[in-house]
């Protein structure tokens, strides 16, 4: 179901999961982080028990006595993360037991089976952010894995880092942005060889030295500080064993989030680890793994529901067989959308923003503000904070207080930074007299890989029937461009030297960028698409090996 923000989203699910519960076999209510699954199972609680049903809820630190309970409930709210990770993890228990008999009979001769089991199935979900979990997270596999101390694959991601440092980009290697891979030339590979001449070891086998240096070359080329990763210590899971170790924690692109228990795979993470010059730990085995499309394809019954469903109708369709039901507003959305504000620079998009944002200001009315990356949030607070304005900086960096400073983002005056769509499940709730100001004003600084994005922030604005405003600023200079069209982004640029700090008025530049995301959208369909055939091909290469 689409229902756009403010709709009610929330107390909606209530209906459906009340019914589910009922039947006994439990329902999973699955949101974007632990603080939504903990705030909705708190929030309607009251419901449930008046309805003769028990509510529980996951949360990352949580026991496997603790989940035990919460699976037990008849309704349990937890993230996509945590119910993956722990049907994996119960998977992982049953052992050579792959089936309900076989566990049975195994607990009856053998008092093994079901004991160390957290979960009772996979009976009914109902997704909130649907499109973000189902589609965004899709290609992401789900992987439980164990330590391998090797001291020699840390050496090589040290020495790794080492050569890639000293090579030039377009001399002895070649960058494909749009696919983020490297490619050593023949004279890079050459130079390569000669100073890993002497290493021994890995370094050795020639395949295996460029494949090593290959990453190290992605790691400095198109893994960015600020962007898709920060340096944190005190987070995670283990935390508590090294408080003070410095750790390179991947931030969620689609929403801004800080992932302190995930790491990237085939050496790319060790590969960062190196480059950034901290502490590289050695890769881990895996244990289990399972992609999101697969393992919600497992569930009895599976529904969803979110803001943003129609650009993504025919894959929900195609991959989980869900049709897509647009729910009409509750009142009629008086949005009002301003054309794209198109420059030839970075530094006159950002110049541009900081005068509508001087100029929104100086009326009262409140403005939400939506950067792509950790980077740029904190690239335009530098340029608030010079002009004196007082304003709140969301980010994976700044993600503690999220639900209460998005909350307040629709105050007098308020001014309020964010990387895309950070805060999503809490609303924007106008203060008395912004209304008649126009309500909030939401500024999207860079256009995403997805229209469908863009909207989800867009839709912050203008709920249940109150004014407000949306618009984008972009630039030449943008990622979109660089990774999608960087033939039609060199061929743009020719405007740079006449236009100055001046928007562009060339109407082929708003095609440009509709041709780019259509671009990113077919190639992110692909991927989606490839991951789905290679499950499928696993079904049947291994079906031999029983249905799981």
């Amino acid at each position: 179901a689409e229902m756009a923000t403010g709709e009610g989203k929330t107390l909606t699910a209530v209906l459906a999961a009340a019914i589910f519960g009922w039947r006994g076999k439990g329902c999973h209510i699955i949101t974007v982080n632990d603080y939504l699954a903990k705030r909705d199972a708190d929030n309607m609680r009251s419901v449930y028990e008046f309805c003769g049903l028990s509510v529980g809820y996951i949360q990352g630190d949580f026991t496997p006595e603790n989940r035990r309970a919460a699976y037990n409930a008849d309704i349990t709210y937890c993230t996509n993360k945590e119910v993956c990770a722990d049907f994996l993890r119960d998977r992982l228990a049953l052992g050579r037991l792959r089936d309900l008999p076989s566990a049975l009979l195994g607990k009856m001769l053998y008092r093994a089976g079901t004991d160390k089991l957290v979960m009772r199935g996979l009976a009914a979900a109902i997704i909130d952010e649907a499109d973000s979990v189902l589609v965004d997270e899709a290609v992401t596999p789900l992987i439980i894995s164990g330590d391998a101390p090797n001291q020699e694959q840390v050496d090589a991601f040290q020495q790794a880092a080492d050569v890639a440092a000293r090579l030039v980009r377009g001399k002895h290697y070649s960058t494909d942005p749009r696919y983020r891979e490297a490619e050593l030339t023949d004279d890079g590979f050459h130079h390569v060889m000669d100073m890993t001449e002497d290493l021994g070891g890995v370094w050795q086998g020639a395949r295996r030295a460029e494949e090593l240096v290959t990453q190290a070359l992605v790691a400095r080329e198109f893994y960015l500080k600020g962007k898709q990763y920060v340096l944190a210590k005190g987070v995670g899971s283990d935390a508590d064993k090294d408080p003070e170790k410095i750790k390179v924690v991947i931030v969620d692109e689609f929403t801004g989030r800080l992932m302190p228990d995930r790491s990237w795979r085939e050496g790319l993470h060790q590969a960062i680890e190196a480059k950034e010059q901290i502490t590289v730990n050695p890769p881990k085995d895996t244990f289990a793994r399972i992609s999101f499309q697969r393992f919600f394809r497992s569930y009895r019954t599976l529904s969803g529901m979110t803001g943003t469903a129609r650009e993504s109708r025919r894959e929900l369709w195609q991959i989980y067989h869900l049709p897509v039901v647009i729910i009409p507003t509750n009142e009629k959305c008086i949005r009002t959308h301003h054309p794209d504000v198109i420059f030839a620079t970075e530094d006159a998009k950002y110049k541009a923003i900081v005068r509508e944002i001087e100029r929104l200001h100086a009326a009262g009315q409140p403005i939400l503000i939506g950067t792509r990356s950790v980077k740029h949030s904190e690239r335009l607070s530098e340029m608030l904070q010079e002009r004196g304005f007082d304003h709140q900086v969301l980010n994976a960096v700044r993600h503690a207080e999220e639900a209460q400073i998005v909350a307040a983002a629709g105050g007098l005056h308020k001014i309020t930074v964010a990387t895309n769509m950070a805060g999503r499940g809490t609303d924007i709730k106008l203060a008395r007299g912004v209304a008649e100001l126009g309500g909030l004003a939401v500024i999207v600084a860079e256009r995403n890989e997805t229209r469908r994005v863009d909207r989800q922030l867009f839709g912050r604005a203008a709920r249940q029937g109150d004014p407000g405003r949306a618009q984008a600023f972009v630039s030449l200079e943008d990622e979109l461009l660089d990774r999608n069209a960087p033939r039609l982004a060199r061929f743009a640029r020719r405007f740079r030297a006449r236009a100055g700090d001046a928007p562009l008025r060339n109407p082929l530049l708003n095609t440009l960028f509709r041709l780019a995301q259509a671009k990113a959208q077919r190639l992110a369909r692909a991927q989606r698409r490839m991951v789905l055939n290679t499950d499928d091909w696993l079904d049947e290469s291994l079906g031999f090996a029983g249905s799981e």
